[in-house]
């Protein structure tokens, strides 16, 4: 059965979608089956995989709204075992309707529970806020990371993040955890980086991942082209980095 990871943030621009996509492409390199789900109603992550949003007929927004089965709208990539759930703005729209509904906040895991044995990862990537989206990412996921970029302020709302995920996992969730804090947009040619690097690890302590993610010009290209990545350019030191980060995660979750 699939472990299902929610990648989150409430800061937005830390990496969040580009960590989601390319630990999903890393992942399903190293044969595993994934699958992505794109709950940010920016639909980064399906624009980022070549997905043209607006020729969508059905996505995420009726899998939370209950109108449609999960299964029918998770579409396969260009890559072997990488599967996407995409997503378009209406799922805006859609949050504001979730409100009013008796099952808000179950949506997600309902959804996940009806394809989990057809993956050995599920890859959530939320919102950048501590909405109802995020919340239903939390309640359907075993494990949380946190990309946390190596800028000013990168510690800022993480304590309210973590009692945000002490509450879910206290009311609603049990089996949750967070997974580990991946450093993200790392520059090693200046003093301010590895400052706030130090910082990251003196508060997470042995949860900070190894793989740090360095400022990259590949990174920030490959969206564009509507690929990861390490389909981009599999030699670039950002492509690298997925690469050793992926396989921590695999380590941390018993699957490698």
């Amino acid at each position: 059965m699939a472990k299902v990871i929610c990648i989150t943030n409430q800061k937005g621009g830390v990496g969040k979608t580009t960590t989601s996509v390319n630990l999903a492409y890393f992942l399903a390199k190293d044969k595993k089956r994934v699958l992505l789900v794109d709950l940010d109603p920016q639909g980064n992550a399906t624009s980022g995989l070549g997905v043209d949003k607006d020729g969508l007929e059905e996505s995420m927004t009726e899998v939370m709204l209950g109108i449609t089965e999960f299964a029918k709208v998770i579409q396969e990539t260009n890559f072997k075992n990488f599967d996407l759930a995409p997503t378009t703005p209406q799922l805006a729209n859609a949050e504001v309707e979730m409100a009013g509904m008796k099952q808000k906040f179950g949506m997600l895991k309902r959804g996940i529970e009806s394809v989990k044995d057809n993956y050995d990862f599920v890859i959530i990537d939320s919102p950048p806020s501590l909405s109802l989206l995020t919340v239903n990412g939390m309640i359907a996921a075993d494990y949380l990371i946190l990309p946390v970029q190596t800028e000013f302020y990168a510690l800022e709302g993480v304590a309210q993040l973590l009692e945000s995920m002490t509450m879910v996992k206290k009311a609603m969730n049990p089996r949750l955890k967070l997974l580990g804090v991946l450093a993200t947009m790392y520059d090693k040619r200046t003093s301010l980086s590895a400052e706030v690097l130090a910082e990251v690890k003196k508060y997470f302590k042995e949860k900070v991942f190894k793989a740090t993610i360095p400022r990259n010009v590949r990174v920030a290209e490959a969206p564009s082209h509507g690929v990861p990545v390490g389909a981009y350019d599999k030699f670039s030191k950002g492509a690298k980095a997925y690469k050793d980060f992926a396989r921590e995660v695999e380590e941390r979750t018993g699957e490698r």
